[in-house]
């Protein structure tokens, strides 16, 4: 595999910990902000809709870009958006920051997505994005669990200027190993690709990815309070915690690049049954510590073993469509299904049934995702036969 794929996780892994890192420090930005809970998981509601909005913006401004210029430009836009947060002097100041720093989110996951599949052989192109993806992994696996001890020894905002330092080394490794000529620029209309990308089809499987996704947020923005007030982990506990949960991220994007790669809809559709099994398993677990770190480990490999496959379904859905748009738009709709898991999960603590309800509630979400892929195949297997 080509050098440049590993700058591009390098710069995935900056993303991945400014994502992922408020999860575990829900407690300690409320308590200092003088904020709820449910307040504090906004500030994933809010950079997971910012993605949501800068990912189509920030690609059609970038479109005629030289791809290499155009992710130095994002990394420079999320180093900026995290030093924002890092001195942010209140709740609304911090969660206008992450949403600024979201705006460098889905085109570089996009523009990072279509330059892997360039990068490599037809065959390998799943493996290709997973590889990038594996940055994200990483950053859970050991950015997160640092960052939130970081966070709970030194103050969040501590957490926030180590990821400063983070996005300018990525900055640095992009300009030393990623091609200058790495991704074709696209020629056409952007207005083109967008109805392309309103097609039944892409729609369809863009919703997929947003319920598919949007199941694991329900339970992990409040892992913490998950952990600790159900389960009855300390605090620190929680980066340990957080660190199982990398693991199986780490194992689940390598398997599901690879099954993708062979056996893509059959991927799909398993992959987002199996996350729904762990979810509704999980509801048994949550008060016993051991069940409740196997389940943690399992939800992270069922969750991204979900993520080449969504990225690939919508890739070949979007065919004559703007393959970067496409790709960000999808970025974006993982997000939206963040931000809708933390909404939900936030309605399920405060007017619902409870913290114990979130697993189940869960895992509604990939079981509608997966009722929604198995309704594309087959009208994609209609279209087929008719022809």
């Amino acid at each position: 595999m080509p050098l440049a794929l590993y700058a591009l996780a390098v710069g995935a892994f900056g993303i991945g910990v400014t994502e992922f890192v408020i999860m575990g420090l829900l407690l300690e930005v409320s308590g200092d902000l003088n904020v709820s809970i449910s307040a504090a998981g906004m500030l994933i509601s809010g950079y997971a809709l910012g993605v949501m909005a800068g990912a189509p913006v920030m690609t059609v401004v970038t479109a005629r870009w030289p791809r290499k210029a155009t992710l130095l430009a994002l990394m420079a836009i999320f180093t900026l958006g995290n030093l924002a947060c890092a001195i942010a002097p209140s709740y609304f100041g911090l969660l206008a920051a992450r949403v600024l720093t979201a705006f460098a989110h889905g085109t570089f996951f996009g523009v990072g997505s279509v330059v892997a599949t360039q990068l490599v052989a037809p065959q390998q192109r799943a493996s290709a994005i997973a590889i990038m993806f594996t940055g994200l992994t990483i950053a859970t696996v050991l950015g997160v669990p640092f960052g939130t001890w970081l966070g709970q020894m030194a103050g969040w905002r501590a957490t926030f200027w180590a990821v400063v330092g983070i996005g300018a080394f990525a900055l640095a490794v992009i300009t030393l190993l990623v091609p200058r000529d790495a991704g074709q620029i696209e020629e056409g209309d952007w207005r083109s690709d967008v109805r392309a990308l309103a097609r039944g089809p892409v729609a369809l499987a863009l919703l997929t990815t947003v319920f598919g996704f949007g199941g694991m947020f329900v339970v992990f923005t409040y892992i913490a309070p998950l952990l600790t007030q159900l389960t009855h982990f300390s605090e620190r506990a929680v980066s340990l915690i957080l660190l199982v949960f990398g693991g199986g991220l780490v194992v689940g994007n390598i398997v599901g690049g690879k099954l993708a790669d062979r056996h893509l809809e059959a991927t799909l559709i398993g992959s987002l049954l199996a996350l729904a099994a762990v979810l509704v398993l999980m509801t048994f677990a949550v008060h016993d510590g051991v069940a409740m770190t196997v389940f943690v480990a399992l939800l992270g490999a069922a969750s991204f073993a979900t993520v080449p496959p969504l990225q690939m379904w919508v890739l070949e859905k979007s065919n004559g469509a703007g393959q970067s748009l496409a790709s960000s738009f999808n970025i974006g709709a993982f997000n939206l299904g963040n931000a809708l898991g933390a909404w939900l999960g936030g309605v399920v603590i405060d007017h619902g049934p409870g913290l114990t309800a979130l697993p189940w509630v869960a895992a509604l979400l990939p079981l509608t995702a997966a009722a929604l892929a198995f309704k594309g195949l087959r009208a994609s297997r209609e279209v087929a036969a008719a022809c």
